[in-house]
């Protein structure tokens, strides 16, 4: 008996040993994920997020806590030239928000005989298109993969107020619902999105032909508001030729995407970046940091809850990448418009 209750003691101070040792570490994941429930609580309310039962609120949570612990583990290292924040697709994993905010269709190849060479010169050590009025306001191409058709625009938006001193809002919708492509709203390309203009004749105003995010049917009586002559592609990867492109006009461009591209909030954007082109946004000027660091600055179609405001920088004049950060370099072209 007295073994008996000799083993028994020790069990119990064993049990009482490892519950010591373990109460802090049980405690404090509690306390955690009670302040992550609190923070997405408040997340929801910013963004008007609802969702359709407990069980969908429980599996977005545990996607955002995901989300938020690997910002913060991130945003806690050294040497980085961008931070990570929260923003309106902090409850979406990559894939999901891949597969309905990218949408890019990149050709195989580009005819080079459709190459335009620019003549090397002198440009503006900084350029921001916005201070010489010719960007609109950053939009959001929201559940439909259109960002092709934003790219495209914003180029177009942006010539056209070069040309003629007008900055308008033109339709992303239109070409969304009228270029020929079996699923607009899943992929597409500036250049068919340029020459759909140039068929037409002209591309409406977002007023007249306003974004509804689904694809819809063509209005083929849609008035023209602005129109192109033609369109032009920078030679590939070569980022002198870019920057004389950029120097001119804004700028439709094609780039990888990555997870932390999709939670980037502000600084100098240089990767890491998946090695497939996906998405695409408008080089809207160019610039240096104050520690040197050359960017481009992009006009992005996410909504202004993303990056600085909507836009981001991302590096370049980095020598050991041609093709550049993210690709940016690949293939990048831009609507003209005869005198």
């Amino acid at each position: 008996m007295a073994n008996i209750a000799f083993e028994v003691k020790l069990l119990i101070g064993i049990y009482l040993i490892l519950w010591t040792n373990a109460y802090p570490a049980v405690s404090r994941t509690l306390y955690e994920e009670s302040s992550v429930a609190i923070k997405h609580e408040q997340w929801m309310s910013q963004y008007g997020r609802r969702y359709g039962d407990e069980a969908e609120k429980e599996k977005r949570f545990k996607i955002f806590m995901e989300n938020l612990e690997y910002i913060e583990k991130f945003n806690n290292g050294e040497n980085k030239s961008y931070k990570l924040g929260l923003n309106e697709f902090s409850d979406l994993t990559e894939q999901e928000f891949m597969a309905s905010y990218t949408g890019l269709k990149t050709p195989t190849s580009i005819n080079s005989s459709s190459v335009t060479t620019l003549k090397l010169g002198n440009v503006p050590t900084s350029l921001d298109w916005r201070e010489r009025g010719a960007v609109t306001g950053v939009k959001n191409q929201n559940l439909c993969a259109s960002c092709w058709a934003f790219s495209a625009v914003a180029a177009v938006e942006g010539i056209v107020q070069i040309k003629t001193k007008r900055l308008i809002s033109l339709s992303e919708q239109q070409l969304v619902d009228c270029v020929g492509n079996d699923e607009p709203c899943k992929d597409g390309f500036m250049n068919d999105a340029f020459k759909y203009i140039i068929f037409n004749k002209g591309i409406s105003t977002e007023t007249n032909y306003p974004y509804k995010h689904v694809q819809g049917t063509c209005n083929e009586k849609a008035p023209p508001a602005a129109q192109i002559t033609s369109f032009q592609n920078v030679v590939p990867n070569n980022e002198q030729q870019l920057l004389q492109a950029v120097a001119m006009q804004p700028v439709s461009v094609a780039i990888a995407m990555d997870n932390n591209l999709k939670a980037y909030r502000s600084g100098i954007f240089d990767g890491p970046c998946r090695p497939d082109i996906s998405h695409a946004v408008t080089i809207v000027g160019y610039g240096t940091s104050e520690d040197g660091n050359m960017y481009w600055l992009i006009k992005n179609s996410w909504g202004q809850s993303w990056g600085e405001g909507g836009y981001m920088k991302l590096r370049r004049g980095l020598a050991n990448q041609p093709n550049g950060v993210c690709g940016v370099n690949t293939s990048p072209s831009y609507p003209t418009i005869n005198s």
